[in-house]
């Protein structure tokens, strides 16, 4: 089977991101006939033409408000790729579903309404998939047959975004003229736009380079579960979990951390396989040539690859709650499977979306807002920076009296 993609779809409310992934749905061949009949009926019951939207915005407040508030996920198989798309919200009460969609994606296709280019919430979208280290972002600049197909406009477009994306540091974002609603430039070149010489949007899509796991790079192991056969307290145990960084074989002295204990990998199994050697991404069974004290949430690491184990932590956070965030403030820390308690010692700065310069936030961190932060742990947390490792470099802020989630952080 092809590669899979994981793609998040983004921007500013009304730029049509559920229109363009009905539309990759359709076009794709993805839609059950039961289901495209329900959306014809719909669509016509309304007095308008086929509303591909229908077809992602799956909550009844959706559909009756006409705008995405959750995260809908979908996929779809092309020739040359399989495709899985979070359809982010673009109101911006809702930003922080768009953190949840861009978490894991290799790609955000992020959607601007060619009658108004680039607009605060464009903005807040891009600076957050830089913040998670998105590795592609593929502007669609949407809606353009609603400017006559402008080259002019386009182009005017493009330079905007350029600038914006030169200051937030992302070094890959092509830009695509298209129209959802119609079908142009995005599954096939459209001869509405003869001046455009790149692809269309799928064909660049499934072009993309994924830029691959890290399987030469430190191991990370973090402990998911503890499995004891046939439910003995005894020996044989084995630490299940999934391989986020490195390549880890039989035979490699390992640290289970932040214990410090150390031990040797005896056996990696899959099922009822018996694996030398498993890389990244793969979730396995651990069998280590001794018992040692290991609990859910530790991480286990090549001997001499450990990272830092912190009790203070740089983070850059996107606060989601409707309370600010204030220093002094007591949280809940989770990251991966590991749950301490945390303190803001100091919120250092928040990023102005318009400057896209950091500046003083001494009133703390409003909903959505983006800004970097101190914190103090209960717990040492074995911890690499986000850049080195997305999966042990991030966590969330939870607060212990509503158990809501408050914020996502990357480690700095």
């Amino acid at each position: 089977m092809s590669d899979l993609l994981r793609l998040a779809t983004c921007g500013s409310v009304d730029d049509g991101k559920s229109t363009l992934l009905g539309r990759l749905l359709h076009d794709t061949r993805q839609i059950a006939d039961d289901q495209l009949e329900h959306v014809r009926d719909v669509s016509a019951r309304r007095g308008g033409e086929l509303d591909l939207a229908l077809l992602t915005d799956g909550l009844r407040a959706e559909r009756e408000q006409g705008i995405t508030i959750d995260v809908a996920y979908r996929s779809f198989v092309t020739e040359r790729r399989r495709f899985i798309l979070a359809d982010c919200p673009g109101h911006e009460q809702y930003t922080r579903n768009m953190v949840t969609g861009a978490s894991t994606a290799d790609a955000a296709v992020l959607l601007i309404d060619a009658r108004y280019g680039v607009v605060s919430q464009t903005r807040r979208h891009l600076a957050i998939a830089a913040l998670l280290r998105v590795p592609h972002v593929v502007v669609a600049v949407n809606k353009m047959d609603l400017v006559a197909w402008s080259q002019e406009r386009f182009d005017e477009i493009v330079a905007d975004v350029r600038v914006l994306a030169d200051g937030l540091g992302v070094a890959d974002a092509a830009c695509i003229p298209l129209s959802a609603l119609e079908g142009d430039n995005v599954v096939t070149k459209s001869a509405a736009a003869p001046w455009y010489t790149g692809p269309a949007l799928v064909p660049y899509l499934e072009e993309l380079p994924l830029d691959g796991l890290d399987d030469t790079g430190p191991v990370r192991f973090p402990v998911q579960l503890i499995i004891r056969p046939d439910g003995e307290a005894g020996g044989g145990r084995r630490y299940a979990g999934r391989i986020e960084r490195g390549t880890l074989r039989t035979g490699d002295a390992v640290v289970a951390l932040p214990s410090g204990r150390e031990a040797v990998v005896e056996a990696i199994e899959i099922l009822d396989e018996q694996l030398e050697v498993a890389g990244p991404s793969l979730s396995v069974n651990v069998v280590l040539d001794r018992e040692i004290d290991i609990a859910r949430g530790d991480l286990l690491v090549r001997r001499g690859e450990e990272p830092n184990v912190r009790r203070e932590l740089e983070a850059t956070l996107c606060w989601m709650s409707d309370r600010h965030l204030k220093p002094g403030q007591r949280l809940l820390l989770k990251a991966g499977a590991r749950t301490t308690r945390a303190v803001v010692d100091e919120v250092r700065e928040r990023l102005d979306l318009e400057s896209l310069q950091p500046v003083a936030a001494p009133d703390g961190l409003a909903l959505n807002d983006l800004g970097r932060v101190r914190l103090r742990v209960a717990d040492a947390v074995p911890a690499d920076t986000y850049a080195e490792c997305r999966a042990t470099g991030a966590f969330v802020l939870i607060d212990d009296a509503t158990n809501d989630t408050v914020a996502a952080g990357m480690i700095a």
